[in-house]
């Protein structure tokens, strides 16, 4: 679950309590957040989230324990370029100036955050306009302040249900993606299974392949670890508009499976081909399905943020755009 779905589930949790939600504004130079990071701060003290490395959220707790209690928001700034930084107390030394609105969110919630969980959970993007007076829906009237787009969530379809797809499943949904996993076993395909997932299928391949319908942020991998199940998913799924298919396996398991098809008539096109990634994942050198999960979470994410895969120690430029 990414961190705003678990803001909004506490806020929908603490029925009764005011809140304070500190929202990171805007950055100029380095910072371990980016803005549209937040950090929440209910009556009862329960706190979720972040707006840094841990270094600013005892300062702004203070800060959003005052908003709770006077009602007024609170621009917070944090410069950690000057020389003196470790001298007046933030301690950063990012080299960065950090600027945080602090609201207080009501007993009555703001209606922006009903439709921002409605539409994550819908994946759906929302607009939404961080301003002096707090946040709102943004509007094509929208004034100044801080506009963020929160895009709808990645969402993965898991085919196959063994036991190595628990934990991708359970590691992509900690990081924000929907997950569905699908499989043509009933046994296998059950909430019981997968709790953490979002959906779970148990049908033949051809029930299952319209249910999906694939967008630009879907993405799915293949792995059911029986030869004639993979084939038919990758019958199914070839000619669909994934962002990404992975197949599990050796290269040439698939290299067969797709002569198959080839042979049975099935066009396979190189722009279908050129988001095949068999076998899956990166080379992280890892053989548990932990770290195999791993190694598959981490070759989706680079795909889907655009990067390519090396060190941070060897980007000429900053981390974040």
């Amino acid at each position: 679950m990414s961190e705003i779905s678990r803001i909004l589930a506490a806020l929908e949790a603490a029925i009764g309590q005011p809140a304070a939600l500190a929202t990171l504004v805007k950055v100029e130079g380095s910072s371990y957040r980016r803005p549209g990071a937040r950090l929440l701060l209910l009556r009862d003290d329960t706190r979720l989230g972040s707006i840094s490395g841990g270094c600013l959220e005892e300062d702004v707790m203070e800060r959003a324990r005052r908003v709770l209690a006077s009602g007024q928001p609170e621009l917070a700034v944090y410069d950690t370029t000057a020389e003196n930084d470790l001298v007046w107390g933030v301690g950063l030394g990012c080299q960065g100036v950090v600027r945080i609105l602090i609201e207080r969110l009501p007993v009555e919630r703001p209606a922006w955050i009903s439709a921002l969980r409605d539409n994550l959970h819908a994946r759906r993007a929302t607009a939404l306009l961080v301003s002096p007076d707090g946040t709102s829906l943004a509007t094509g009237n929208a004034g100044d302040g801080f506009h963020e787009i929160i895009p709808a969530p990645p969402a993965l379809v898991i085919c196959g249900a063994g036991d190595d797809a628990r934990p991708l499943s359970r590691l992509a949904r900690e990081a924000g993606w929907h997950v569905t996993v699908a499989d043509t076993r009933s046994a296998y395909a059950s909430r019981e299974r997968f709790p953490e997932a979002d959906a779970a299928i148990a049908a033949p391949v051809s029930v299952i392949a319209p249910q999906l319908r694939p967008d630009a942020r879907t993405f799915a991998v293949v792995m059911t670890h029986r030869y004639a199940d993979d084939r038919d998913f990758l019958r199914a799924l070839l000619p669909l508009d994934f962002a990404y298919l992975g197949q599990l396996g050796p290269r040439v398991r698939t290299d067969r499976i797709l002569d198959e098809l080839r042979a049975d008539g099935l066009v396979l096109p190189e722009s279908a081909l050129a988001k095949l990634h068999a076998p899956v994942g990166l080379d992280l050198g890892g053989s548990t399905p932990e770290t195999v999960a791993l190694a598959i979470l981490a070759e989706m994410e680079t795909r889907l943020n655009g990067r390519n895969v090396g060190h941070l120690r060897d980007r000429a430029g900053p981390i974040h755009g």
